[in-house]
C-alpha cells in the first residue's frame, strides 16, 4: 500500500515508528508537512501540492495533526478525503475532538460517563458555577491546550473565583470541572484503534503536580483495566467518530469518567510502559479497512 503521514516533525518517536511499523509490513509511506502543502479546489481534478508537486493517489492517510494547526490541517485531509483517500481519522472527527465543550457534550449525549462540568460567560456566575461542581477544589480549563497546558487547580474559593473572572475578562472560554480527589494524580490513558482498547497505561504526576501527564513530568506503567473502563473508552471513540485515539479516563468513586479523548495520542509513553506494538496495530487497521472512498468511524453532531 502507499500510505502517507501528516505530520510536522518526521523524527518525533510516534512518527518514527509509524513509519518503521509500515515500512516493516511492507508498505510505502511517506511524509507529507501539512502546513506546506496547498490544495488545488476543483470539481474535476481536485489534488494537493506539496514541494511543487501533486502529490500521488494514496491507499491511505494517517493524519498527526498538532493541536494549534487544527483548522488548516483538516483542510488538507479534507482534500484528500475529497480525493478519495481512506483516513485513519476523518477530518469531521479530528475537529470535533478538539472542541473540548463539543466533545463533552457528544460523550454526555451518548451516556458516557464524565466529570461535573460546567461552561459559562459571566463572572457573576462565577460562585454558583463553582457550588454547581462541587465546590473548591475545582478544575479550571481553557476549551483548547493540550498536554496539560491551560489546566488550572483553584484550589479554594476564593481562588477559583479569580482565575474564572481573571479569563473572563480577557474572553477567554474556560470550562470548570469537578476534582476528583480519589484519583489521587492519575489517569489512565486507553489507546483504542478499530473499537478495540489494545494498550492501557497508568500516569501519575510528579510529586505534588495534579496533572498526570508525562510531558509534565509524570510517569506511567502497564494497567489492567475494568470491564466498565474498557467499554468507556470504546464508546468515547466511537462517540467521537475516530478509529484510533487515546481516551483519558479517571477512576471515580462513581466509575470511570473521561476527561479528554485525543485524536493524535503519542505512542511512546504507552509503548514503553506496555510493550505493546501500538504503530504497528495502527498499521494492521488500516490494511484491514482502507478502501478508496471510503470513510472512517461514524460518529454524530
Amino acid at each position: 500500500m502507499k500510505l502517507a503521514l501528516m505530520c510536522r516533525n518526521p523524527n518525533l518517536y510516534s512518527h518514527r515508528r509509524l513509519a518503521e511499523a509500515a515500512t516493516a509490513r511492507g508498505h510505502e509511506i511517506e511524509v507529507v508537512d501539512h502546513l506546506r502543502c496547498y490544495i488545488n479546489i476543483t470539481s474535476h481534478r481536485p489534488s494537493v501540492r506539496y514541494q511543487g508537486r501533486d502529490l500521488p493517489k494514496y491507499d491511505a492517510v494517517i493524519p498527526r495533526i498538532g493541536a494549534s494547526v487544527t483548522f488548516y490541517g483538516a483542510a488538507v485531509l479534507r482534500q484528500f478525503e475529497v480525493m478519495g483517500v481512506y483516513p485513519v481519522n476523518e477530518s469531521v472527527a479530528i475537529t470535533r475532538s478538539r472542541d473540548k465543550l463539543r466533545s463533552l457534550q457528544l460523550l454526555a449525549r451518548k451516556g458516557v460517563g464524565l466529570p461535573v462540568t460546567v461552561f459559562a460567560h459571566r463572572t457573576s456566575n462565577a460562585e454558583e458555577v463553582i457550588n454547581l461542581v462541587g465546590g473548591p477544589p475545582v478544575i479550571i480549563k481553557l476549551l483548547e491546550g493540550t498536554q496539560g497546558i491551560g489546566v488550572i487547580l483553584g484550589e479554594t474559593q476564593q481562588a477559583a473565583e479569580s482565575i474564572i473572572q481573571a479569563f473572563a475578562g480577557a474572553n477567554i472560554n474556560i470550562l470548570v470541572q469537578e476534582f476528583i480527589k480519589e484519583a489521587g494524580g492519575e489517569d489512565i490513558r486507553c489507546l483504542v484503534v478499530g473499537g478495540k482498547v489494545v494498550a492501557s497505561m497508568r500516569r501519575k504526576g510528579k510529586e505534588g503536580e495534579f496533572r498526570s501527564n508525562l510531558h509534565r513530568g509524570g510517569s506511567a506503567d502497564r494497567v489492567k483495566i475494568t470491564p466498565a473502563e474498557r467499554s468507556t473508552a470504546i464508546s468515547a471513540a466511537r462517540a467521537m467518530g475516530l478509529n484510533v485515539c487515546g481516551v483519558d479516563m479517571l477512576r471515580s468513586n462513581h466509575g470511570p469518567v473521561v476527561m479528554e479523548v485525543n485524536s493524535s495520542p503519542g505512542l511512546e509513553g504507552v509503548e514503553k510502559a506496555t510493550g505493546v506494538d501500538v504503530a504497528g496495530k495502527i498499521i494492521e487497521f488500516i490494511e484491514k479497512n482502507a478502501q478508496p472512498n471510503r470513510t472512517g468511524a461514524k460518529g454524530k453532531g
